[in-house]
């Protein structure tokens, strides 16, 4: 069994790593840390709020009993040498800090943005850029590190580059036009969204969001090129608003190709992507990566965001557009706190650890 730590235990990101590691069959969680302010306590008073004595347990999922009396540690003192891998559920601020430490000698996974965008940090997702991991082993050498890190992508990338894969690969693709509705759980709990400025209301404007999105949407479909990748050359925008969702994003996506490519031969090749010998055997994988819904009111996130545990993404509404040239138009529901967060981390691991860099 390969020992895991969860840093950012004791918040929403984290706990859902909690959850996603419950029983899991090659990993077991060996050690908790979080702020200086939680540690020295036992994770159940860790996350049980003074005064009130609330349990501040925020997934839908009961928790994980084994756990709540495991005690916490000040992620600055997490010893790593008594484990084999980190999961960072931390903030990109004190991911910058806190990240390199913990690679200096073990494998890191993030949900944190702080990396995303070195050049020699991989952004990965199982059956969509599997071979970017090679990438690693640049990033060992260069900075002499025994371990490495790689962070997961933005939630709202996930679901958008787990759909153009199959177009890209099989139509090539010149430019996307995305906007997104996204799950309030994006925005965490604190400072999260406002429930007055949320209920009855859509809010326009995510900072940062956008602009993450189409970095890391270039960067994931890039191919390498010796030790480094060369981003994808088709263009992306996208407008990025919240919405009182709870979780699961949905996003509206218009993509031009650069062959012909009808309706019937898109949903084709997103119904024939399974991410293939990437993700085959991995615990956490999902049967399809991509769910077609023919009925023209799917999906929806309350209905479609769970299929397969919530790591596939659900696709509806595949329509040829006449704007566009060889324009294609469709509709994607994507769990951002399973697939889009610690349960899509998770499979990066058992990637990695399936292919000799973890372990």
């Amino acid at each position: 069994m390969i020992r895991a730590a969860i840093v950012g235990a004791t918040g929403i990101v984290g706990q859902q790593f909690i959850v996603a590691l419950k029983d899991h069959p090659w990993i077991e969680v060996k050690a908790l840390a979080a702020s200086e302010r939680s540690a020295g306590r036992s994770y159940k008073d860790a996350i049980t709020a003074p005064g009130t004595g609330a349990l501040r347990w925020f997934c839908s999922e009961p928790p994980v009993e084994p756990v709540m009396d495991m005690p916490v540690v000040n992620a600055a003192d997490l010893k790593t040498g008594e484990v084999d891998l980190v999961f960072s559920a931390i903030e990109s601020d004190a991911a910058k800090a806190l990240e390199p430490h913990f690679a200096a000698d073990v494998p890191v996974i993030s949900t944190a943005s702080a990396f995303r965008y070195e050049e020699d940090v991989p952004i990965l997702i199982p059956g969509v850029n599997s071979d970017h991991a090679r990438l690693l082993d640049v990033q060992r050498k260069k900075r002499n590190w025994k371990g490495f890190v790689t962070p997961i992508p933005n939630c709202t990338t996930c679901g958008l580059a787990i759909t153009l894969k199959p177009l890209y690969e099989t139509f090539g693709l010149s430019s996307v036009l995305m906007t997104s509705l996204q799950a309030m759980s994006g925005a965490g709990r604190s400072p999260g969204v406002i429930g007055l400025d949320i209920l009855d209301n859509v809010i326009p404007f995510i900072p940062g969001e956008e602009e993450k999105v189409q970095r890391e949407t270039q960067k994931l479909l890039g191919r390498m090129e010796g030790d480094s990748i060369q981003g994808a050359s088709f263009g992306v925008s996208c407008t990025c608003t919240r919405v009182e969702v709870l979780e699961g994003h949905t996003e509206t996506v218009f993509a031009s190709t650069e062959r012909p490519a009808d309706a019937e031969a898109a949903i084709a090749a997103m119904t024939d992507y399974t991410g293939g010998q990437d993700v085959s055997g991995l615990p956490s994988a999902p049967a399809r990566m991509i769910v077609v819904n023919r009925d023209p009111f799917r999906p929806q996130p309350r209905l479609d965001r769970d299929n397969d545990g919530g790591m596939a993404t659900a696709v509806g509404r595949v329509r040829s557009d006449s704007v566009l040239e060889n324009g294609l138009k469709y509709v994607l529901v994507s769990h951002n706190t399973k697939m889009g967060a610690a349960k899509g981390a998770v499979l990066v691991a058992e990637m990695l650890m399936r292919d000799g860099y973890i372990g």
